[in-house]
């Protein structure tokens, strides 16, 4: 047997994505020209949506146990205070403040989970080609892969494209890539930094010559700057580096050993189309961003597990129109992030004394009313996407009597819960943890009985591993009986009192914790045909080399 999914690139979007298809039963082969993991801490922020996606996978602790909780950010400029943030803050999340991961780590988690799972990474294999095929009963693509055994070109059903902002796939398949580059080069170096503090809190000091930025790392710092372009390409010495620190920093830091560091452009662009009938674009393939918040290698998570989860679903069974969903829903997502790190950046390289004035000015009283954390933290976090325009996305009949707070389109609230029955759960995120598609039938003893109705016919399909049905009580209600059911199916009581007594619900809430649709107690059979149909697939023969 192939693959249905031939994933090419094997960074943290292209490994997030092949984990989410194993994981919803879908094989998938993973081709990555490198000869192995990348060892370049290029990413390092981790924030709460790509933090949820991660514990979705199941490797979320194994990275809060190498990582370094981030306490907050502080802005400067003439050597004085202009704002500051605290992190941790952030509510209805298990993961209330970012975390510094380097990327490496970031991967090698992922890839130990794909291992785990099943998978295997295809090392030293190159992309030399890619046609998307539209004859036939179906569009497919071929691939003209290189190896250190030769050349292959196979035929697959789908392409995930996650090779990175030179993307190979992206110019075969003939989208562009849109937007702009800073005219600045920007230099990073990573090492021990004396004098910097105890506490994790990146530091911003931005003056007339340019910016650095302080952010603390499990085991030591990253300074970055940005300089004037000088037609340099090697990476900046360590005397380099501690000039501009000098000149920048509030005095009295030294760095020393080094370990790593770069010289690089940034780029604010992002593909105006995230697909090509077959081909679907992940992570910097489609968005490459300023080094500003973090937010490439958060978007690209994102990307890797909303593509991951979409493509098992279809290959399992749903309807291929669930795909048209995923550029509805991810290009606004990369859109609002490159361009908030855009702005940002724009901030930072201010020249004109006025409008360095103008913004100071308003980062102090942003800062002083406490708007910073409650309006910049949720962007940054990427909790509050809006899918409600999505076509994946719907209400019906009967959805009135849903819970306001289970809005169509967005991340499903936590819910406090009370298990009853085959959980010892006690919250609705708990149980969204999963990443299973997951539906909520509220009610009394009929309700339950639908729900055990549903249950058994997710197991009858074969489904039984990518779904789960939660049978939610009212507070009010007894004990009785609970229908027979097996695993996926629990039974909890609501605990939350103050909505009053409500009527019967039912609702669909997909992998990656959006509330997909809502009804009354009778569409219960119409949330039921969103969830994939067929068995797990076996898992693929070894490709044969040629």
């Amino acid at each position: 047997m192939t693959a249905p999914v031939l994933i090419v690139g094997a960074g943290p979007t292209g490994l997030t994505a092949a984990c989410a298809l194993w994981d919803l039963g879908v094989p998938c082969r993973v081709v990555d020209r490198r000869p192995g993991p990348g060892t370049a801490p290029k990413g390092l922020v981790l924030w709460s949506g790509a933090l949820e996606c991660l514990r979705r996978l199941g490797v979320s602790e194994a990275l809060a146990d190498a990582a370094l909780p981030l306490a907050g950010a502080s802005y400067w400029s003439r050597g004085r205070r202009t704002g500051a943030v605290r992190f941790g803050k952030l509510e209805d999340t298990a993961f209330p403040g970012p975390l510094c991961a380097p990327q490496p780590v970031t991967e090698r988690a992922l890839h130990e989970r794909l291992t785990e799972l099943g998978g295997t990474v295809e090392w030293d294999t190159e992309v030399l080609s890619v046609t998307v095929d539209r004859g036939g009963p179906a569009e497919s693509a071929t691939v003209t892969l290189r190896s250190a055994t030769g050349e292959q070109t196979v035929t697959v059903p789908w392409l995930v494209a996650a090779d990175g902002a030179r993307s190979l796939v992206r110019d075969s398949v003939g989208i562009p890539f849109e937007g702009h580059t800073f005219d600045r080069t920007f230099l990073i170096g990573d090492g021990r930094l004396d004098g910097a503090g105890a506490e994790a809190e990146v530091q911003h000091h931005i003056t007339p010559d340019g910016v650095l930025v302080i952010v603390p790392q499990p085991d030591g710092h990253r300074v970055f700057f940005d300089t004037e372009p000088d037609g340099r390409t090697a990476p900046p010495s360590v005397e380099l580096l501690q000039r501009l620190l000098d000149e920048r920093g509030p005095g009295g830091l030294r760095l020393y050993d080094v370990r790593w560091s770069s010289r690089f452009r940034v780029h604010a662009k992002v593909a105006p189309r995230f697909r090509e009938g077959p081909v679907l674009l992940a992570g910097d393939a489609v968005h490459a961003h300023t080094t500003a918040g973090g937010q490439g290698l958060n978007t690209g998570v994102q990307d890797g597990y909303d593509v991951g989860w979409k493509l098992a679903a279809v290959v399992r069974g749903c309807d291929p129109a669930l795909l048209d969903s995923y550029e509805a829903e991810r290009r606004p997502a990369s859109v609002r992030a490159v361009r908030n790190g855009d702005q940002q950046t724009r901030m930072w390289l201010l020249r004109n004394p006025l409008a360095r004035t103008l913004r100071d000015t308003v980062m102090r009283g942003l800062s002083a009313a406490g708007l910073l954390e409650k309006k910049a933290l949720p962007v940054l976090a990427q909790l509050d996407l809006d899918h409600s325009g999505s076509p994946a996305v719907a209400d019906l009949a009967g959805a009135a009597a849903a819970p306001r707070a289970l809005r169509p389109g967005r991340r499903a609230p936590d819910l406090p819960l009370a298990p009853v029955h085959a959980t010892t759960e006690t919250s609705l995120h708990a149980h969204l943890a999963a990443g299973r598609h997951t539906l909520l039938v509220y009610g009394d003893g009929e309700a339950g009985r639908r729900a055990a109705r549903a249950w058994t016919a997710l197991r009858e399909r074969g489904a039984e591993d990518t779904a789960r049905v939660l049978w939610i009580r009212p507070a009010d209600t007894g004990g009785g009986d609970v229908p027979p059911a097996g695993a996926g199916f629990a039974v909890v009581r609501e605990t939350d009192t103050r909505g009053g007594a409500r009527a019967p619900w039912c609702a669909y809430v997909r992998p990656d914790g959006v509330v997909a649709a809502r009804s009354g107690a009778d569409g219960l059979d119409a949330l039921l045909a969103r969830v994939p149909s067929r068995p797990p697939l076996a898992a693929p023969a070894p490709a044969v080399r040629h």
